[in-house]
């Protein structure tokens, strides 16, 4: 068996086939509604296709292992050797999911977000289930919902607020509901569910999942409310409770644009961005059972507001995409500390780091108006190479060779190879400057930010 990928997985490749009937049901990916199909959810969720889509899913998205030790890449063997009891118990509804673990990570504003991490073959499972899910929630989610969903982005989402910004709504309400994940009452969210299917199996199954519990280090703890965000299911069912806000504020005819539990709605003044605040808050906190974080709650003009990491910004052209100061800053942080003089990692690994970085950077701010940004940080990304460079150099003799094999004449490379000048003026001197040019640099496999921006915002 050839061993789990990144990429997607090829024909050749094969998946632990689950059961042997034939496909009952189309692609999970046609959004027809299975309801409508007759066919009872535990056949489609079981389901041989299926099954292997999720599976494929998982390998594909890799991520670290559960309590249970279980990798990515031991996931077929795996399967194979439990796969009798695993479809026996998944029928019977003996099946138990193991306690996610609790993981935690740092975020920009120096707090902790806490994930939980099933087990692989949870997450399996998990998977299944959503796929089969997902093109029922799909026809009645809004259409002013983003997040987690299929054929959407966060892009599709600020395209909507510039939208709304030009035609009028200049104020915005920024909720912010406090660890909105960890809240989720469990109850209301079965109920929410069972409005769209009600099948006996399938929401057994859910709540399984739900209550499976937390493992913080050796210490159980139980799951009474909350879906931990780590898990294939969670961000599915994190919209399903927050649909009955968004039906709330399109009943109203409220603007709004919601990513997960990034929320905004836009007004035409503060005054009426106040008022829906009062009354959307009590929804929330008396019918959701969620927590509005007053202290992080704002409402206030839109040019002022920061929504998935962007900014709008106005012109007599109308509205445009921008982003903050702060996303500038801790960017060009994160190539400096990718570009510290002292890593002593060669310049081939160094350029892989510093693309893999900036493609992906690029890829999501791409679309605002950053074209003097980027060129800057070009030329002082360069010069922080050309001060990497000269710092590996390290001794007199191999800056005189290097010198001299790019180019320079034995006296001047001589006379330079011997400045007591730092390595970050070095970095800026003629000699750096003339030898490792911009063209020659990104020879070397340096990307050139630009050039990438451009393909972008062409593209």
């Amino acid at each position: 068996m050839r061993k789990s990928q990144r990429t997607e997985q090829s024909s050749d490749q094969p998946s632990p086939d689950y059961k042997d009937e034939p496909r009952l049901v189309c692609s999970t990916d046609s959004g027809e509604h299975l309801i409508r199909k007759g066919i009872p959810f535990k056949e489609l969720v079981l389901n041989r296709d299926n099954l292997n889509d999720a599976y494929k899913r998982v390998v594909r998205n890799r991520g670290a292992s559960g309590i249970d030790g279980v990798t990515v890449d031991e996931l077929h063997d795996y399967i194979i050797e439990i796969k009798p009891q695993l479809m026996e118990s998944l029928d019977d509804l003996s099946y138990k999911p193991k306690p996610v673990r609790r993981v935690e990570i740092p975020k920009p504003d120096g707090t902790k977000r806490k994930l939980g991490v099933p087990t692989v073959v949870d997450r399996v499972i998990q998977q299944a289930i959503a796929q089969v899910m997902t093109p029922v929630f799909e026809m009645v989610f809004s259409d002013n919902s983003f997040g987690f969903r299929p054929g959407r982005s966060a892009h599709d989402a600020i395209k909507r607020v510039i939208e709304f910004n030009n035609q009028g709504y200049h104020y915005t309400i920024d909720l912010d509901l406090k660890s909105y994940f960890d809240t989720v009452d469990h109850d209301l969210l079965m109920k929410f569910i069972k409005q769209y299917i009600d099948d006996k199996w399938l929401l057994k199954m859910i709540r399984k999942f739900l209550t499976s519990g937390i493992m913080i280090g050796q210490i159980f703890q139980r799951s009474e409310k909350g879906t931990p965000q780590g898990g294939n299911l969670s961000p599915l069912l994190a919209n399903i409770y927050l649909n009955e806000l968004d039906k709330l504020l399109t009943s109203r005819g409220h603007k709004f644009v919601r990513y997960a539990d990034d929320c905004n709605i836009y007004v035409k003044s503060e005054r009426a961005g106040r008022r829906v605040l009062d009354s959307i808050t009590r929804f929330l906190e008396k019918d959701l059972k969620v927590t509005v974080n007053r202290t992080k709650t704002k409402v206030g003009r839109s040019t002022k507001m920061k929504f998935l990491g962007f900014m709008i910004g106005n012109s007599h052209k109308g509205a445009y995409v921008r982003i903050s100061e702060q996303s500038k800053t801790r960017f060009k942080q994160s190539l400096r500390e990718t570009t510290k003089r002292n890593r002593g990692i060669s310049l081939e690994q160094l350029f892989k780091e510093i693309r893999q970085k900036v493609v992906g950077w690029l890829n999501y701010y791409g679309i605002a108006k950053i074209k003097t940004f980027i060129s800057d940080l070009d030329g002082w990304l360069r010069t922080r190479i050309r001060q990497y460079i000269w710092k590996s150099w390290k001794h007199i003799k191999t800056r005189y060779k290097n010198l001299m094999k790019f180019g320079m004449t034995r006296k001047w490379a001589w006379k330079d190879a011997n400045t007591r000048k730092g390595y970050w003026r070095t970095a800026h001197s003629k000699t750096m400057t003339f030898t490792f040019k911009k063209e020659r640099l990104k020879s070397l496999g340096l990307i050139d930010m630009s050039e990438k921006l451009e393909l972008i915002q062409n593209t």
